[in-house]
C-alpha cells in the first residue's frame, strides 16, 4: 500500500526504474521581420547528430532548472539573444524517433519580436543567423531533427493569433509603414495582398492604425518616404481575418 503524505515523500515501494527513461529538451522559435520579410532565428549545429545542418536554438534541460530557465539559457548561449520575458510555450513533441540519440521529448517555445539585436553563435552552435521563413516552409532549407514540424506548428499558432489578437503589431516598431505591416501578414499567410485594398482595410474609422503625421527615412532608391503609422485601439480586441479563410475578406486579396 502506498503512503500518501502532505510532505510529498516518495511512496513506499515506488521504483522509478520500472519506467523507461527519456530526456527533456527545449526548442525555441524566434520570429521577426527583417528587410520586409518574415525571418526565423536558426543555428548551425556544430556537433553530431546532424552536424552542419540548420536547427532552431535549444538543448537539454538540466535537472536543477525549470523549462523556462532552460529555454532562456539555451537561447542565450547559442545565439546571444535574450528575450526572456517574451518566451511562451506553444507545444510538446514526443515522437520516440525524433532524436537518434535516445527518446527525447522537447517543449517548444515561441517569441515574436521586433528587433533580435546582435546575434552571436556560441555553445555548440557553429553559426547563428536570421533565415527567411519561406526557405523553410517551401523546403529549400532542410532542418535537423523534426524542427521543420516545430516551426510549422509555431507559425500556425501565430496565424491563428493574427485573427484574434493584435499580435501582428509585435513584429513592427512603435511606428511603422503599411508596407512593413502588410509584410507580416504576407509572410505568415503565404499570400500576396493588394497594397491599396490592405490600406483601405486597416486605415479606417475603427482605428486599426493611426497616421502619425510623420514619414520614414528616405530610402537609397530615393522617392517620397512612406507615411508612418501607430497602433490604434482596435488591435487590442482582434486582428485581421485571413482572406482565404473567410469569404467576407476577399476584398484584401
Amino acid at each position: 500500500m502506498k503512503r500518501t503524505t502532505s510532505s510529498g515523500e516518495v511512496p513506499t515501494g515506488y521504483d522509478p526504474l520500472q519506467f523507461p527513461a527519456f530526456a527533456v529538451t527545449v526548442d525555441v522559435v524566434i520570429l521577426t521581420v527583417s528587410d520586409g520579410a518574415l525571418h526565423l532565428l536558426l543555428v548551425r549545429r556544430g556537433e553530431s547528430p546532424f552536424e552542419g545542418m540548420w536547427a532552431i536554438p535549444g538543448g537539454f534541460k538540466r535537472p536543477t532548472e525549470t523549462l523556462d530557465e532552460a529555454a532562456r539559457r539555451e537561447l542565450r548561449e547559442e545565439t546571444g539573444v535574450d528575450v526572456a520575458s517574451l518566451l511562451v510555450q506553444f507545444g510538446a513533441f514526443g515522437d520516440p524517433q525524433r532524436d537518434p540519440r535516445m527518446n527525447v521529448v522537447t517543449i517548444g517555445y515561441l517569441a515574436v519580436i521586433r528587433d533580435v539585436g546582435a546575434i552571436v553563435a556560441g555553445s555548440d552552435a557553429a553559426d547563428a543567423a536570421l533565415i527567411p521563413v519561406s526557405e523553410v516552409l517551401d523546403g529549400k532549407l532542410e532542418l535537423a531533427f523534426d524542427h521543420r514540424r516545430i516551426v510549422c506548428d509555431a507559425i500556425e499558432r501565430v496565424r491563428v493569433e493574427l485573427a484574434v489578437s493584435g499580435i501582428a503589431t509585435a513584429f513592427v516598431g512603435t511606428t511603422f509603414t503599411l508596407a512593413e505591416l502588410r509584410g507580416v501578414y504576407e509572410g505568415l499567410w503565404g499570400v500576396q495582398l493588394d497594397a491599396a485594398n490592405f490600406r483601405r482595410r486597416v486605415v479606417n474609422k475603427d482605428g486599426w492604425v493611426i497616421p502619425t503625421g510623420r514619414r520614414a527615412r528616405p530610402g537609397l532608391a530615393g522617392g517620397r518616404p512612406a507615411e508612418l503609422f501607430r497602433v490604434g485601439r482596435a488591435w487590442n480586441h482582434s486582428g485581421l481575418t485571413h482572406p482565404q479563410r473567410n469569404h467576407q475578406e476577399r476584398e484584401v486579396e
